[in-house]
């Protein structure tokens, strides 16, 4: 099965990468349309995997990435049409110039060819990986996770209507539907058709691609995101960001996870925090010196295991350490970070620039909530992924991050001496 899905999905790059960037906007377009169009067969097949996945007991944060809504999915569709408006990268020339021996050689971004994408229950991450690799020519074969395999199903037979309807092969996108874990295996190995391969879930699947993979892998996603609250921070406004980037949607991987607090304002912050958190029904996880200043205040508060400072929550928890300063602070992200998204908040140039260089993350923030890290907020469009490595790409991924290059020497007879 998986070998005639790869054939298929090479056979459709070729196609892709002749396309004219209209001819993709139009394709886009129509898949925009057919989503809303038919929004009742995607919610319906969604249903059926929320009941599911409740009956087999899933945490609240993977049912809030799993569940689909009209609102949810005409946010989709939104998405899809914003990639129409994005400029498309392929046949853009990075640089080039003209050699000392006649030669003019330049270097053109170009698709990668066949994408693999490997995840677990997200299901817009469907339509956002489908589109982008659209945009820039190239074809992909979907894999998600058993709690979504209905929801996704449903939703690549819809993409693949518009595609055709469009005259362009339904091989283009394809998902495996079934959920036998032995088909990841299978597809880890498929390096004569997948050009590039992208795990989107928990740290178990990131290890597995990394180990098993005979393709190669961009890794990231898993955020233990941090936020550290300097002694020149003003008090109201720091509240007001940690609040944003711990419960705007705690479900996400740029969501603070540990919160690092300067012992000189530690007295006059920690009980603000306490009451802000109180109301939010955050959960804070303390260190033995924040625990009693914390106690003393409406929050809910436990002591912090160590371990917990390696915990990606999803939930609306939050670890909550003191620290002696700067170094401490960017001592404690080192140890335990996954280099997705950290922040200062500060009100010290000095602070802030060091924050900046000493913290070795994708995105740093200065002033600001870590729920930034996405492709949408950063003016890409859609994600493909959030990429915590350092080859090829970093970051969210958009349009740029799914080409790659060739290099092209145009000559005049020229031959070398």
């Amino acid at each position: 099965m998986l070998e005639d899905m790869g054939k298929a999905a090479k056979a459709a790059s070729y196609r892709l990468a002749q396309l004219s960037a209209r001819e993709k906007n139009a394709a886009l377009e129509m898949i925009a349309d057919n989503l809303e169009a038919q929004a009742a067969t995607i919610l319906a097949a969604n249903e059926q995997d929320l009941a599911e996945a409740r009956e087999n007991g899933l945490s609240e944060a993977m049912l809030d990435r799993l569940q689909l809504n009209p609102a949810r999915l005409s946010g989709i569709a939104s998405d899809v049409r914003q990639v129409c408006r994005l400029a498309d990268p392929v046949g853009q020339m990075i640089d080039g110039g003209m050699l000392d021996s006649g030669l003019r050689i330049e270097r053109r971004r170009v698709p990668l060819g066949v994408v693999g994408v490997i995840y677990e229950a997200r299901p817009n991450v469907t339509v956002d990986v489908a589109s982008l690799c659209l945009k820039t020519g190239n074809a992909v074969i979907l894999r998600g996770g058993k709690e979504t395999w209905r929801t996704n199903a449903a939703t690549v037979r819809v993409i693949q209507s518009a595609l055709e309807a469009c005259g362009l092969p339904a091989g283009a996108v394809q998902a495996i539907e079934s959920p036998d874990r032995a088909l990841v295996n299978e597809m880890l190995r498929m390096d004569q058709y997948i050009d590039m391969l992208i795990p989107r879930g928990g740290a178990g699947l990131h290890k597995l691609c990394r180990e098993q993979s005979t393709i190669p892998v961009i890794t990231g996603g898993i955020g233990v995101c941090h936020i550290f609250v300097d002694e020149s921070a003003d008090i109201a406004p720091a509240l007001n960001v940690i609040v944003n980037a711990k419960t705007q949607r705690p479900s996400t991987c740029n969501t603070v996870e540990t919160l690092l607090v300067h012992t000189a304002i530690a007295d006059r912050f920690l009980p603000e925090l306490s009451n802000v958190m109180a109301q939010r029904g955050v959960t804070l996880h303390a260190d033995a010196a924040a625990l009693v200043a914390l106690s003393s205040g409406p929050a809910t508060v436990v002591p912090v295991k160590a371990e917990e400072y390696d915990n990606e929550f999803l939930s609306l928890d939050l670890n909550v350490k003191l620290v002696s300063g700067l170094d401490d602070a960017i001592d404690h992200i080192r140890a335990h970070g996954t280099q997705h998204s950290d922040a200062i908040l500060t009100r010290t140039l000095r602070n802030a620039d060091r924050f900046v260089n000493e913290v070795d993350s994708s995105a740093v923030y200065v002033n600001a909530s870590t729920r930034f890290t996405d492709g949408g907020q950063f003016g890409l469009g859609a994600e493909v992924a959030v990429s915590t490595q350092k080859l090829h790409a970093r970051g969210p991924m958009g349009l740029e991050a799914l080409t790659t290059y060739k290099w092209i020497g145009y000559g005049d007879d020229t031959i070398r001496a």
